[in-house]
């Protein structure tokens, strides 16, 4: 079967580009163009026409990709046109009337392109990060996976597991046989090793997995403490309603910010009181949860009435910012027990200090975003199979202690599907519908 799809941007534009992929890419350009196949690799001006009529539809660049040397590995083909709609329907129109051409699936030009060798797991969840990317901190941690070193770490420890398996299942299979003092020592060695250096990766703080989905900062505190303000402030446009009715925010309310290039999300939730209101319980509850969840909390509370007892003392405990608002209306000095908190004294009214809360927050980002290491886990599925890893190979070394070869040889096939399956190493169809359904049509 052979595919296409647009594969820029839908709407109007200077140029949109057609990708086509299959064993009758070369047969579609032949019929759209009345001619032979361009030279391999070079942009080449063609009329492209009804394939009954032969009107014409436009006139655009065609590049030929001959597989395997092609991004699927399939041949490939690039029409290049003009991004009207009317232009993309009609030429998307005539592909379809051409045996064995379907529309393309989100993600399934990847997915043949993983199917076919030239690609793996972690390099296609890397071209999806790279194509959603919103800040330059996301496109940098997309690009450095797609250089490969985590794959090449990943098949690494996986190779080693497969070698130790090798002396495990020659052990199982010739039972009479003793497995030289050398290879026994290496078995130990050599799955501590790949424990301790899974464990270093796992110690990662979260930080790829954070870049990827977004920083979260949640603002929390009591009602009419200018929590609403604030979200509007950092945003820079009108998200949520502000009101001096207490309880106007009962949901949560998320706006998407790129602060020194790094992905924010920050989160206005209700404000937390006694409330004998079901659906103020309800948000006061989310607002909590939401609290606790989050990288970084701005608790927000009023200059004139500061009461940091129960939940709000639990809430700076860790990760938090006490934002003092209405600074401009205090009249005396702060209580010591207040300053020894991270604190900041603002006033939305008057735009005092707000840069300084910024500053605070962008050291916060910075502290949280340090990455020294190649080895990035950029999604929950990777830490899993990880987890799962390290436990089966600490089962397999409690059983190698006791010379149970039997019994410790499939958590050692475990252990290494696991690893496997990061990169796709395995029998993986159950998850690639998950991966690929994340790409646009035309990748």
């Amino acid at each position: 079967m052979t595919i296409y799809a647009l594969s820029t941007g839908p709407g109007v534009s200077g140029v949109a580009i057609v990708r086509i992929s299959g064993p009758e890419a070369s047969e579609v350009i032949k019929l759209l163009t009345k001619s032979k196949i361009p030279v391999p690799r070079m942009a080449t001006l063609r009329k492209i026409k009804n394939i009954n009529t032969s009107e014409l539809i436009d006139e655009g660049i065609i590049i030929w990709f001959p597989g395997p040397q092609s991004y699927t590995g399939e041949d490939m083909a690039e029409i290049h046109i003009h991004g009207g709609k009317a232009v993309i329907l009609a030429l998307q129109n005539e592909i379809s009337k051409i045996k064995n051409c379907r529309l393309a699936e989100p993600g399934e030009f990847t997915k043949i392109a993983f199917q076919n060798g030239k690609i793996n797991l972690l390099k296609a969840e890397s071209i999806a990060d790279l194509i959603s990317s919103e800040t330059e901190i996301q496109r940098l941690q997309a690009i450095k996976i797609m250089k490969g070193k985590s794959s090449e770490k990943f098949n690494e420890l996986r190779e080693k597991l497969l070698k130790l398996l090798s002396y495990v299942e020659a052990k199982i299979d010739f039972p009479e046989e003793d497995l030289p003092e050398e290879n026994l020592k290496q078995i130990q060695q050599d799955s501590l090793y790949v424990l301790n250096e899974i464990n270093k990766i796992l110690n990662d703080q979260k930080v790829g997995e954070i870049i990827r989905e977004g920083f979260k900062i949640a603002i929390v505190g009591p009602t009419n403490a200018g929590k609403s303000s604030l979200l509007n402030n950092l945003s820079n446009r009108e998200v949520a309603i502000v009101s001096e009715i207490a309880g106007t925010t009962r949901d949560v309310i998320e706006a998407h910010l790129n602060i020194d290039g790094y992905p924010v999300i920050v989160s206005d939730t209700a404000g937390i009181r006694d409330s004998q209101d079901d659906i103020e319980k309800k948000g006061i509850k989310l607002s909590l949860k939401k609290a606790e969840n989050a990288d970084l909390k701005l608790v927000v509370v009023d200059a004139k009435n500061i009461d940091l007892s129960g939940f709000l003392n639990d809430l700076l405990k860790k990760d938090a910012i006490l934002v003092v608002n209405k600074s401009d209306l205090l009249k005396e000095k702060l209580d010591p027990k207040i300053l020894k908190f991270n604190h900041v004294l603002i006033s939305l009214k008057d735009n005092l200090n707000i840069d300084v809360l910024i500053s605070k927050i962008k050291n916060n980002l910075k502290n949280k975003f340090i990455i020294e290491e190649d080895i990035l886990i950029t999604r929950e599925r990777h830490r899993q199979h990880l987890v799962q890893c390290c436990d089966h190979l600490k089962n397999f070394l409690d059983k190698n202690d006791k010379k149970d070869f039997d019994k410790g040889a499939e958590d050692l096939r475990l252990a290494t599907r696991h690893l496997g399956m990061i990169v796709g190493k395995v029998d993986v169809e159950e998850i690639l519908g998950s991966i690929f359904n994340d790409f646009c049509i035309g990748k």
